[in-house]
């Protein structure tokens, strides 16, 4: 047995060669990269800014943490919060067509196609540069930042339906057919409960993704929590800035916890 288990190694291919040179070419890799790196823009005092800012963080503002007004962090968070579902809401409800649209089980090849170039090109763009664009439109503000979480959604949502669409067992939709059941009575009985759990998985998955978006969106002025972030850090006030890391984390561990349960719900039925 032994023998036989020495032999088979011995038939085994000798990668050695190629492992080695991968891990060349790893190194000269990450050396060039390395060489980018310039370490001549630090400050002498960068570490007692450092100290500042730990400091700041760690000792964060009471006053602006439980401000209940809408300059404090609460009601911030509740506006980030909004732009963030609502933009999600809408997006996902865009995406449905476009996700029925570009599957290749539903329309033919050439339409599918057109659908995911659109898509593509939907989800090439960044947030930032939507949420500039959106400013310049409807001015700074929470609706701008609503059409950006919007249009930033129906890029993923989008992608994440087509592959539920394609997953879809057809033969379900054979046999209402089969029994005489109208269009309406197929999408009601035959495509509404094979989708929706998939659907509301990913609706939930993206209200998590926005909410974090909808936070860096405020510092172009697309409303939320953002705006008053960066103004706290370039006028130095840290322990404001900690204040509000302090709400958008007791938020987001809230909304992970939330959310976390519906999914678990949804996969065990």
């Amino acid at each position: 047995m032994n023998a036989e288990i020495k032999k088979q190694l011995e038939r085994q291919p000798k990668t050695w060669v190629f492992q080695i040179i991968c891990a060349l070419v790893f190194v000269i890799l990450v050396a060039w990269s390395s060489s980018a790196v310039k370490f001549t823009g630090l400050a002498q005092g960068g570490m007692d800014i450092a100290k500042n800012i730990l400091v700041g963080i760690f000792t964060p503002d009471p006053e602006l943490l439980f401000n209940f007004t809408n300059q404090g962090v609460p009601y911030l968070l509740l506006e980030t919060m909004c732009i963030a579902f609502l933009g999600t809401i809408v997006g996902a409800i865009l995406a449905v067509p476009i996700a029925f649209l570009s599957a290749t089980n539903i329309v033919p090849k050439p339409v599918a196609l057109i659908g995911r170039l659109i898509i593509m090109a939907v989800r090439t763009i960044p947030a930032f540069v939507y949420g500039l664009m959106f400013i310049r439109v409807t001015g700074p503000g929470p609706f701008a930042g609503l059409l950006t979480m919007s249009l930033c959604s129906i890029g993923m949502v989008s992608k994440m339906y087509i592959e539920s669409i394609e997953d879809m067992d057809i033969k379900i939709l054979e046999s209402l057919d089969a029994c005489g059941c109208t269009t309406f009575q197929k999408i009601r009985y035959g495509i509404l409960p094979q989708l929706m759990p998939d659907f509301a998985s990913t609706i939930i998955y993206r209200f998590d993704m926005n909410l974090r978006d909808a936070t860096v969106l405020g510092l172009v002025g697309a409303g939320g929590i953002g705006a008053p972030l960066i103004f706290a850090m370039n006028a130095y006030r840290w322990n404001e800035v900690g204040a509000i890391l302090a709400g958008l984390i007791i938020l987001v561990l809230v909304i992970e916890f939330i959310s976390g349960k519906i999914r678990v719900k949804l996969a065990r039925g």
